[in-house]
């Protein structure tokens, strides 16, 4: 029997590379997606070395047009067994004083990305009645988020969409799921400038941890998988609360992120 595929976009580091770590050590054949070939190679060898993994690398940027329809293009003439939509990045700062070209960057890649690349595989899954989509979101998604606007309200579409799209496919033997992660130690705090030394030690996951929390939640049909005991608290009482409350609050911890 052939080895199930997985499509893991923004996985030459932190959370991407960990579910192709753990994928590869449960027997899938990975096509690895992301901007830098070279980090991509020195991963697929290091899989290849460790579980003789079968590993293609993509360089593709989906920011560009082209990037992603070249990728879309090939997921939806092959549909994967598994889809994992994670690649991204995050800006942190006063919306006036952002670069309005990277925020629409962030845009691109964080949201047209995932709906493009979730459209391409459908078809192909559903008919075949097998196979899954994790969509990467973050609890930043789930209240506003002042000095993380574009990013929060991103995120917040990324889980939106992605129940929209678990409800539709019920039944059918294809799952879809967001993951909503809270702060995770990967490259994502560098590109935004947010110092981590500003973030209470214990509110910090690991992305080993992200990843086995998400492929249990998938196992069982989740709509939304949220890692930690801490998150999912903090996610329930956001649900709750006043969304005035809840926004003060996430403002003051992102001013203390950026040392404002």
């Amino acid at each position: 029997m052939a080895a199930p595929v997985a499509w893991i976009t923004g996985a030459s580091a932190g959370i991407g590379a960990a579910f192709a770590r753990e994928l590869s050590q449960r027997g899938y054949k990975l096509v690895l997606v992301a901007r830098r070939r070279e980090r991509l190679e020195a991963l697929a060898s290091e899989l290849a070395a460790k579980h003789g993994a079968e590993v293609e690398c993509v360089a593709a940027d989906l920011i560009d047009p082209r990037g992603l329809e070249s990728v879309a293009a090939r997921i939806a003439a092959e549909p994967p067994a598994l889809l994992l939509n994670n690649a991204g990045f995050g800006t942190a700062g006063p919306l006036a004083e952002l670069d309005p070209a990277r925020e629409l960057e962030q845009i691109r890649i964080l949201v047209l990305a995932v709906v493009r690349l979730t459209r391409a595989a459908l078809p192909g899954m559903l008919a075949r009645g097998s196979g899954a989509i994790v969509n990467v979101s973050s609890l930043a998604g789930e209240a506003a988020g002042p000095f993380n606007a574009t990013y929060s309200a991103s995120k917040a579409f990324v889980t939106s969409f992605t129940e929209a799209v678990h409800e539709e496919v019920r039944g059918s033997g294809v799952r879809v799921m967001a993951l909503v992660p809270g702060f995770t130690r990967t490259e994502f705090q560098e590109v935004a400038k947010v110092d981590p030394s500003t973030i209470p030690a214990a509110a910090w996951l690991e992305p080993e941890t992200v990843v086995t929390a998400c492929l249990r939640d998938l196992e069982r049909g989740a709509a939304r998988s949220i890692p930690g005991a801490g998150y999912k608290l903090v996610a329930a009482v956001e649900g709750i609360a006043p969304r005035a409350i809840v926004r003060r609050l996430v403002g003051a911890v992102w001013r203390r992120a950026q040392g404002r």
